[in-house]
């Protein structure tokens, strides 16, 4: 009889361009200015990707070589590749399989998923199954986009908000009692018009006019995502923990999704956790959609104990939303 085997964590990597768009640069392109930005959402600064030639599947390749040369695992020993963006670098072809062919990941399948910003969330669910079916040892599982690339600059209630970059973490089998524990996750495309990039899609292909009226940028209704983005994350984080007769006296830790500060301070004070307890880098990166939890573990990953009980809790277009309940392990060295 196989025993049953629980997907810890084992790893964690990231990357973020080394070029910083400032709120003080963007007081140059809009009529914004640093004070009603970190007011209104708490960023400083955000990361670009400004070379030309390089896309979301190479912020990915960093945050993996990063992952492997913090583990020491090698990239032969990889199962799966699971990557969670809304910037593929191509329509059709995954942006996972073009990491495969970058890393040398040459004995693992792969496969994008697409939840804007809930999308790595959803993906370590997804990678977290794949492990506790005994069918693999080994997933790593990425958040990674390239947002400046469908961000208009000429949009102030946009721009301010988006970064570029890339997290990944290693999920491998435990038979202890510990890794990802449960989740409760929402879909209502109900909310798909006030959160989306209307063109390039096959509703409305790329041609002269759809760029033209600028329909190949993101397109948010702020106020509405807004107030959804904060019910739908206490919401499931106080379902989940529900489900797991816990209580929030018994979470160490929350790590949510970084797109607003003024979102983060909110779910933490309806869920009565302790600024002290939440993990913020919104300040420093923006919002980088599918990649900011993750980030947020290469972050602060030291500061993570065995047996912390951790929360993710994210909000994106669709709207999707959902909240993880996971039990931190030990972290591979090198």
């Amino acid at each position: 009889m196989r025993l049953k085997s629980n997907a810890v964590i084992t790893g964690v990597g990231g990357f973020v361009p080394d070029n910083i768009l400032s709120n003080s640069d963007l007081e140059k392109m809009v009529d914004t200015n640093s004070d009603w930005i970190v007011s209104r959402t708490g960023i400083k600064e955000r990361r670009i990707l400004t070379d030309p030639t390089l896309a979301t599947s190479d912020m990915a390749v960093a945050a993996v070589k990063n992952l492997l040369e913090n583990t020491g695992v090698s990239a032969e020993e990889i199962d799966c590749l699971i990557i969670a963006t809304s910037t593929p670098d191509h329509l059709l072809l995954s942006t996972a399989s073009i990491v495969c062919d970058k890393v040398g990941l040459s004995n693992a399948w792969a496969t994008d998923v697409n939840a804007a910003c809930s999308g790595f969330l959803y993906a370590y669910t997804l990678g977290a199954s794949l492990v506790e079916s005994n069918r693999y040892k080994k997933v790593i599982v990425i958040g990674a986009d390239q947002n400046s690339a469908i961000i208009n600059y000429k949009d102030r209630n946009t721009c301010i908000l988006f970064g570029d970059g890339a997290g990944a973490v290693l999920l491998e089998p435990t038979t202890e009692d510990i890794g990802l524990m449960d989740s409760v996750f929402k879909t209502d495309g109900h909310g798909r018009e006030y959160l989306l990039v209307p063109g390039g899609g096959s509703k409305i292909p790329a041609t002269v006019d759809s760029v033209e009226a600028n329909q190949h940028y993101i397109r948010q209704e702020g106020r509405i995502v807004f107030k959804a983005a904060i019910k739908g994350m206490t919401e499931t984080c106080t379902e989940v923990l529900k489900r797991n007769d816990m209580t929030i006296d018994d979470v160490n830790w929350l790590i949510p999704h970084q797109a607003n500060y003024r979102i983060i301070h909110a779910v933490g004070e309806n869920l009565g956790l302790s600024e002290d307890r939440v993990k913020v880098n919104i300040d420093r990166y923006g919002n980088t959609t599918a990649a900011t939890i993750p980030l947020c573990l290469w972050d602060f990953k030291d500061d993570f104990k065995h047996n912390d009980n951790v929360i993710f809790t994210a909000f994106g277009a669709g709207f999707s939303w959902g909240a993880t309940l996971l039990k931190w392990g030990t972290l591979r060295k090198a």
